[in-house]
């Protein structure tokens, strides 16, 4: 089985006002190719925390991460930035776009990043505005765009680089309960493709439509169970 993360008895400590705060207390957690689980858990259990280190926003106190087949633990800053931008896929709550940018700028900013750029590339973010319903909105700016529409752009600039993984932080915090069904059928189709997807949520109805959930208590990790049997789907070519 090839995996697209693995946390290996991960620690991460904050000094905080002369104290220490514990927020991961040795976490082990497995997430194969193909895989769409929730991460869930009260506020404070370590969520975010988990979140920051997966996207290589932060370093563990001690242990061991691997994404794909490198030991990001061991990167320096600099291979920690090329990561996120070409490993990683952020879908946030509040969607992260940059205002003065249009659809399709926004979708190719991760692109920029790597100083990719030319016809091939503005074709793959068409495509993939297409494929989250935005074809015909390519020159809006978010603005002009619903909450839901916005997250489909989010989404897509996720996949810009066909990443390892997709790392959604309460992608449906902001929205109404039918915008919210539209932006968590277009994940459970796009893990059906074979993408895997990380989801911190505290909606229970939300985890309960992913393959699994890991529920985290004081940093640690209390429960991890797989829903009704939804075993990870096999991953397929770029998305």
């Amino acid at each position: 089985m090839r995996y697209a993360a693995r946390v290996c008895q991960v620690t991460k400590e904050y000094v905080l006002d002369g104290g220490t705060v514990r927020a991961l207390r040795g976490v082990d957690l497995d997430v194969p190719e193909g895989d769409y689980l929730a991460v869930m858990g009260a506020s404070g259990s370590g969520k975010s925390t988990l979140l920051n280190l997966l996207g290589c926003l932060d370093r563990p106190t001690s242990g061991t991460i691997w994404l794909g087949d490198e030991d990001v633990t061991k990167a320096d800053d600099d291979r920690l930035s090329e990561i996120r931008a070409s490993h990683i896929g952020f879908v946030f709550q509040s969607y992260n776009l940059i205002p003065q940018l249009t659809v399709l700028e926004n979708i190719e900013v991760p692109l920029i990043y790597q100083g990719k750029c030319g016809p091939k590339y503005r074709k793959r973010c068409r495509e993939l505005a297409e494929m989250v319903g935005l074809g015909q909105r390519l020159g809006h700016r978010p603005t002009q765009l619903s909450g839901g529409q916005q997250q489909r752009v989010a989404i897509a600039r996720s996949l810009v680089n066909d990443p390892l993984f997709i790392l959604a932080d309460e992608p449906t915090g902001n929205l109404d309960s039918a915008t919210s069904e539209e932006i968590l059928s277009l994940l459970e189709s796009l893990n059906r493709d074979g993408k895997t997807i990380i989801m911190v949520t505290h909606e229970p109805d939300v985890g309960a439509r992913t393959r699994r959930i890991v529920r985290l208590m004081d940093g640690k990790v209390v429960s991890d169970r797989r829903l009704d049997n939804k075993e990870p789907c096999e991953a397929n070519a770029a998305i």
